[in-house]
């Protein structure tokens, strides 16, 4: 199997395990908050995930030239946006439903990378994408009118999460890819580069909206610090599958994250599974399948 496979595995699994722990911080944190945890506390181990990369791949250090800043700034932004949204949506949908609605994700990398970014996908690329974004919609219960996801907050919310993290998929893949040097090289500079502007962005807007939140992050330190290393262990993933293979291939194959999901759903949060559900996840087999077999 190719490298960004194995990398998009890590990351599918990580990521699931990841929010699940954010959906307990919401718990004790307000919405920012829980955010900036996944920043702040991932923080030290991107750092020495560059460092190790440095000294492995033994090659200089790429220069931040004003290309890879701007990509990767309105990349901060907007993975923080679409973070920050789909914690809100726990607050309104259950657990499997809030992170399948972002997970429409997949679709919209694909359709925000042909506009914009001039990717390219195969028929049956488009047909992994699409077939396994229906399956998703259906594990979640979604109405396809537009009433539905203003009078639904959660919905709103949900969806919301998936284009501002479909974006940032797209700019963190132009970001690395700008630095044109080693791909894991580029991809470990890129993470530490974002997670280090979105701790700053999360610590002064923490500061500023609601100083408490710091102690109640101190006194949860080992919750926070799970949610920290899986999350630095997921972008890791995440970005070195983008720089090496186009982002809607990686996150059509990142739908294998709902099957951790469902499965934490189930046997910690104790909520209910549907045969509608079980439908679409067999879908987004389907679409896995294609994708890493025709497309």
């Amino acid at each position: 199997m190719e490298i960004w496979i194995y990398f998009t595995l890590l990351a599918a699994l990580m990521q699931a395990i990841r929010t699940a722990g954010q959906k307990q911080l919401t718990q004790h944190l307000n919405a920012m908050a829980t955010t900036g945890v996944r920043y702040i506390y991932a923080l030290p181990f991107a750092l020495l995930y560059l460092w190790w990369m440095l000294d492995y791949r033994e090659l200089p250090m790429p220069t931040l030239h004003g290309q890879f800043l701007q990509y990767a700034l309105i990349a901060c932004v907007m993975q923080i946006i679409g973070t920050v949204c789909l914690v809100a949506a726990f607050k309104y949908r259950n657990f499997a439903v809030a992170t399948s609605l972002a997970k429409t994700e997949a679709i919209q990398v694909a359709v925000v990378g042909v506009a914009l970014f001039s990717a390219s996908l195969t028929g049956l690329g488009w047909l992994s994408v699409v077939i396994g974004v229906i399956g998703v919609l259906l594990v979640s219960k979604v109405k396809f009118t537009l009433r539905d996801i203003f009078q639904n907050p959660g919905a709103g919310f949900g969806l919301a999460s998936g284009l501002a993290l479909a974006i940032t998929t797209l700019l963190i893949r132009q970001s690395s890819l700008a630095l044109n040097t080693d791909l894991m090289l580029s991809a470990a500079v890129t993470l530490a580069f974002m997670i280090t502007v979105q701790s700053l962005i999360s610590v002064i807007y923490i500061f500023v909206q609601d100083k408490q939140q710091f102690i109640t992050m101190f006194s949860q330190w080992r919750l926070c610090l799970f949610v920290g290393i899986t999350s630095v262990m997921g972008s890791i993933g995440w970005f070195t599958a983008t720089s090496f293979q186009t982002a809607a291939y990686v996150k059509a194959l990142g739908q294998v994250e709902f099957f951790i999901t469902l499965f934490i759903t189930y046997r910690i949060f104790k909520e209910k599974i549907s045969l509608v559900e079980y439908v679409g996840m067999f879908l987004i087999i389907a679409s896995v399948v294609i994708l890493l077999l025709w497309a």
